[in-house]
């Protein structure tokens, strides 16, 4: 008699907690948008409602796919190309001045209010194209030609087309979930350490001598030398998480979402939740992303085949590397980057994105929980 499917209860128990804050700490993080216009945080929650119920319905549809089906060559080649496709459409416009430009990018493609990132998606293509490749080819994994040189091209042309948005901080999370697949499987270190002496003087250049990129490294350094300006957001950022205390002002009572902190449903929403629940609740995010991490990492030593090991290691990377570099930020640990936390942030490509992920890490648990 065949047993029941069982997925990582852990897992979807952290997920759906951060998802439920999301829905209730971005109607709290608008609040400050109704001084402007009393109808913008309704319609902005509503969209963001809508995105988390598009994509819970996409999660428990791939839940319910075998993982091992997105290792066909087809759907490889689709994703990839779709994604790649997209990429090249938003660089034209770029080029002709067309498109949703937002501070001087163009990431989105869509219709009216509705549009989606291509970049969010590139995170799942390059996950099963580098998954797929390595779950065939492990045995080769410092062979350039197998393996590095095929990954290599696929990662740098869309690392190249997401830089000219221009978007930094996705272009790196991408790159390093990608090598983080590579060192599990064995990547040799004098390749990781050619990488890096590759990259040192490629961030010098992204970062250094690009003029807004370098005035967020010396915010970094030294806030208040700029307090009005560059060091404007780390500085009411750390206030924000500072007043917060222990158990916080109250929810929709934090006071530096009201016209003093950037983007605070977005980029910056973990400093309205420490300001609103206080430590306590900053902690229970960190808590749900901590436990997202561990299970996703069990999942992928427990799974049946290279395939799901290695796409669970991907996602997992995909989703901490993320959370970590967006917490770091509102703690000023790290340059201001504008990159959503996981499963909480306002945004519809992230949240269908993670979900999907989600989805597809929940079946590979399936997987493995029914064969071991």
């Amino acid at each position: 008699m065949a047993r029941k499917l069982k997925s990582d209860k852990w897992l979807f128990g952290a997920a759906f907690f951060l998802v439920c804050v999301s829905v209730v700490m971005v109607y709290s993080a608008l609040a400050g948008k109704a001084m402007d216009a009393t109808s913008v945080p309704v319609q902005l929650m509503a969209r963001q409602a809508t995105w988390v119920l598009v994509g819970s319905l996409l999660m428990v549809v791939v839940m319910r796919i075998d993982y091992r089906a997105w290792q066909q060559p087809t759907v490889i080649n689709t994703a990839v190309g779709g994604v790649l496709a997209a990429l090249l459409l938003l660089a034209a416009m770029k080029l002709l001045g067309a498109g949703h430009n937002v501070k001087g990018a163009v990431r989105w493609l869509g219709v009216g209010s509705i549009g989606i990132q291509p970049s969010e998606f590139a995170k799942l293509a390059v996950i099963l194209f580098v998954a797929q490749r390595l779950s065939h080819r492990m045995e080769r994994i410092n062979d350039l030609k197998s393996v590095l040189v095929p990954v290599g091209s696929v990662l740098g042309a869309m690392a190249l087309l997401i830089l000219y948005q221009p978007d930094l901080g996705t272009t790196v999370s991408i790159c390093i979930v990608a090598f983080s697949m590579l060192f599990a499987a064995g990547l040799s270190l004098q390749y990781i350490g050619l990488s890096a002496l590759i990259a040192t003087p490629a961030l010098y250049v992204l970062v250094w001598l690009v003029p807004y990129r370098r005035a967020r490294v010396l915010a970094f350094l030294d806030p208040w030398a700029d307090p009005l300006d560059s060091g404007f957001q780390i500085i009411q950022s750390l206030i924000a998480v500072g007043t917060g205390g222990l158990l916080g002002r109250g929810l929709m009572e934090g006071l530096q979402k009201l016209r003093f902190l950037p983007e605070p449903h977005t980029d910056f929403i973990f400093a309205v939740i420490s300001e609103e629940a206080g430590l306590a609740g900053a902690i229970a995010v960190l808590l749900a992303l901590l436990v997202i991490a561990w299970r996703g990492l069990r999942i992928a030593a427990n799974a049946q085949d290279r395939f799901g090991a290695f796409l669970a290691v991907g996602l997992t990377t995909m989703m901490a590397v993320q959370g970590l570099i967006n917490i770091s930020v509102v703690l000023g640990l790290l340059p201001t980057k504008g990159l959503p936390l996981p499963f909480v942030s306002s945004g519809g490509s992230s949240m269908l994105v993670n979900l999907i992920g989600l989805g597809i890490l929940l079946n590979v648990s399936q997987h493995a929980a029914i064969e071991s």
